[in-house]
């Protein structure tokens, strides 16, 4: 199959007839590939004061008034669940974890409820996945379910918040919920020989493909598919703010089907198996902002549905801010996909830091002919990287390559200022002959230390401006495919 490169080693002004306007409700028209600084600016000002904040009122609760010991030895699930219904009934409030070391199993909010995490406060999730029992609907890898409890799970409220400067230990290691992810190739967890997800996860995707409702999607006892840490599902005005997040059994941070959604100042610190940092799903307005992020798995990956399952609910994931992060290990820093099929548009990345040894790319986007989706008007400024693998990937033969019928569509990429001491690859970037990239647009990017040649096959209207690798500027014969 012949190859076909569209080249420009200047920003190109030329505007796509075919390109829609950025969609934001609050943002004029923008020419795509023209990157304008005070646009960028302004348009993340507004996405800002966009989102609609918590707020509680000034009423507490103490979970020891409830019978709570911080001891861990105690269980408090049922001293949490009534010190958050006492709280719920009361109009709302804070729900004080104090200092002490509180073992629980399940913990539900409800509406009006901040869950505060005093100084020296730390949760230890019980390790017993009875205890996260009756099944709960929840999303899986993009797909409905009805699975185990997430660990803090809250459906259909409102005006809920997670704070505070404790930790909350998700209970997995080498031989609780991780060794479920099935055969390890780094040896980093325990193989239970009978407790593995791949039945059931290959079961699950077949279900929603052939169209099984999903209240009889029942995926719990048995199953061994891992729950998320913190899950809030159709849920509006929710804030995670301060804690620190370890020892995950699956994602940690996994707000789904949300509107206004803050996530601030959280670390998240987690290496076990599919542990991503913070991946809303299908959310409205969401900022995430001074976090630091080093994981097993992507740091921040921005996702809305797999595949029959996401086309059904048809939610993009759109208008996302992340600023001021940074991101240590993972798989990815800034990641699109690839549970992507309702689509992304609007998203924003500025001002943040990557670098590890073990930080395999920097700004990702993954997909392939099953998964499909509409991806469009992603801006990237300001990002210093130090060490990583690859810089830049846009890939369309993620997992299943192009196996399927829904092409994607990727449009208006733009990158803006990133600076890359030391990469092994520089560009690795891979669409489709009959359905090409439209308008990756890279301007002031310096990648120092590249190893390998770029890979670029299959997009239309790349431009670059200011694009140096080393001392010598990137042109459009250094960008043959290889």
């Amino acid at each position: 199959m012949q190859r076909r490169i569209f080249l420009k080693s200047t920003l190109s002004l030329c505007v796509l007839a075919a390109l829609p306007s950025c969609s934001l409700q609050y943002k004029k028209v923008q020419t795509a590939g023209a990157f304008s600084l005070s646009e960028f600016e302004n348009d993340i000002t507004q996405l800002r004061n966009s989102i609609v904040p918590t707020v509680f009122p000034k009423r507490d609760f103490e979970v020891k008034r409830f019978g709570a010991l911080g001891d861990k030895l105690f269980d408090n699930t049922m001293a949490f669940k009534q010190a958050i219904e006492a709280c719920h009934l009361a109009g709302g409030g804070r729900v004080i974890v104090p200092a002490g070391q509180f073992l629980t199993g399940p913990i539900h909010l409800k509406s009006n409820v901040n869950f505060h995490l005093a100084d020296g406060a730390t949760l230890f999730f019980i390790p017993e996945p009875e205890r996260y029992l009756p099944a709960v609907l929840t999303r899986w890898e993009g797909v409905e379910l009805m699975g185990y409890s997430p660990l803090i799970y809250a459906y259909k409220q409102e005006n809920i918040a997670i704070t505070g400067n404790g930790t909350i230990h998700g209970g997995a290691d080498d031989n609780t919920w991780w060794p479920w992810k099935g055969p390890n190739k780094e040896a980093h967890w325990q193989i239970i020989s009978d407790q593995d997800q791949k039945a059931a996860r290959d079961q699950l995707f077949t279900d929603a493909e052939s169209g099984v409702p999903v209240k009889d999607r029942v995926y719990a006892e048995g199953a061994y598919l891992r729950p998320p840490m913190i899950q809030t599902y159709q849920c509006k005005k929710v804030l995670i703010e301060g804690v620190t997040l370890t020892q995950s059994p699956f994602w940690l941070i996994n707000p789904v089907l949300c509107a206004d959604v803050i996530v601030r100042n959280v670390t998240c610190r987690s290496h076990g198996p599919n542990n991503d940092g913070c991946d809303p799903e299908s959310c409205n307005r969401v900022l995430i902002e001074d976090c630091t992020f080093d994981t097993g798995d992507d740091c921040i990956a921005l996702k809305s549905g797999r595949n029959a399952d996401g086309r059904r609910i048809n939610a993009p994931i759109q208008n996302v801010l992340v600023s001021r992060c940074k991101m240590k290990d993972g798989h990815g820093g800034l990641v699109i996909g690839s549970e992507i099929s309702g689509g992304a548009r609007n998203i924003y990345l500025d001002n943040c830091q990557m670098s590890s040894p073990e930080l395999e790319r920097a700004i990702r986007i993954k997909t392939n002919s099953v998964r499909g989706g509409l991806i469009e008007n992603i801006y990237v400024n300001n990002v210093e990287v130090g060490q990583v693998k690859d810089a830049i990937v846009i890939n369309f033969y993620y997992e299943e390559g192009d196996a399927g019928q829904f092409d994607p569509q990727v449009r208006n990429i733009n990158i803006n200022n990133l600076r890359v001491d030391n990469a092994s690859r520089a560009l690795f970037i891979k669409g489709f002959e009959r359905a090409p990239i439209v308008g990756l647009h890279l301007s002031n990017c310096h990648f120092n230390n590249v190893k390998k040649p770029h890979v670029v096959e299959h997009v239309k209207q790349l431009t670059l401006d200011d694009v140096f690798v080393g001392d010598m500027p990137l042109l459009a014969k250094d960008l043959v495919s290889l």
